[in-house]
């Protein structure tokens, strides 16, 4: 992991950049900006030992940011559910605006998505980095992956304008033993409620976040003008529907799924994982043994019983 530099995180209080910021703050300086409207996360984020600010990334003044940092990490984003106008402002031109400002960093890492790829029709593609665009039309944000392919292009020019190194890295299903989709999916199955999804089957690439903040460092190395374009996802394929099932197996309890079909809508989140593997290599946490470590640390009786029982 990378040491002795300054970095600055936007969005730390995220549930990836957290999870970030928390490995690289023993090791460097590291700043998190937001807008942080809940005090309660700026002081969770200020506990790991980050320098915060109070920063509107779209609108807001940079002044009180140095232009030293030698990585920029940004995360931020906007998930509106209908305002494009303000998807757009963030996601894109706050882009803009944060690599203008760190435009003498060594590298930027640009935070995107698996969702900017236009839908195919079969669920268990797995999208490379030069498959076709467009509006996957995913709620629950509407504007989400229109607005973050106008980021990468903004980054993209970012990149060649100021001969900064760029990574885009659209990551795909990140989960840590805390929070993101595959643990609601756990918790409504250990609360006996069905998991609900848009298709049947609804393949995802989980990644956990052991891989991802081992996967910093090379993806920042790899940073190039013009900018890598690059899948952040696991290796594994799994469906919601074969998670839901090995949580059930784990808790001992039946796991119901709801599906609930979105006309137009991406039936599937798969990333081929080539390109990233060449840089970072193979990821170390496997779908089955990251969820079950996820299950073991919020059910653990739960867990205990049904292994007794079988």
């Amino acid at each position: 992991m990378l040491s002795g530099e300054k970095i600055l995180v936007t969005g730390p209080a995220g549930r990836i950049a957290y999870g970030l910021a928390r490995t690289l703050s023993p090791h460097n300086e590291v700043w998190g900006v937001a807008r942080f409207s809940d005090p309660a996360t700026r002081e969770r984020v200020e506990a790991l030992g980050v320098t915060t600010r109070v920063v509107d990334i779209a609108d807001g003044p940079l002044d009180e940011l140095p232009t030293d940092f030698t990585y920029l990490l940004h995360l931020a984003a906007d998930f509106s559910a209908n305002d494009y106008e303000r998807a757009i402002r963030v996601n894109a031109e706050a882009t803009g605006r944060l690599l203008e400002h760190c435009r003498s960093a060594r590298a930027a890492l640009v935070m995107s998505t698996v969702s900017t790829y236009k839908p195919h029709p079969d669920p268990w593609h797995g999208f490379r980095e030069d498959d076709p665009l467009g509006d996957a039309m995913a709620p629950p944000s509407a504007p989400y992956s229109v607005s973050k392919i106008a980021g990468e292009a903004v980054a993209r020019y970012c990149a060649r304008s100021f001969g900064l190194p760029v990574t885009i890295a659209r990551m795909g299903c990140a989960y840590s033993d805390d929070d993101g989709l595959p643990v609601w999916h756990l918790r409504a199955v250990a609360a006996g409620e069905p998991v609900r999804t848009r298709w049947d089957p609804m393949p995802y690439s989980p990644i956990h976040d052991d891989d991802i903040c081992a996967q910093l460092e090379p993806l920042l190395a790899a940073a190039s003008v013009p900018a890598t374009i690059v899948n952040w996802a696991g290796d594994e394929a799994v469906s919601v529907q074969q998670w839901a099932a090995y949580f059930g197996d784990l808790l001992g309890t039946q796991a119901a799924v709801d599906v609930e079909p979105i006309p137009g809508a991406s039936v599937g989140s798969v990333a081929d994982p080539t390109r990233r593997a060449s840089i970072t290599g193979p990821c170390r946490v496997g779908w089955r043994d990251g969820f079950r470590r996820v299950a073991e640390r919020l059910f653990p009786d739960r867990l205990a019983v049904a292994e007794a029982r079988s």
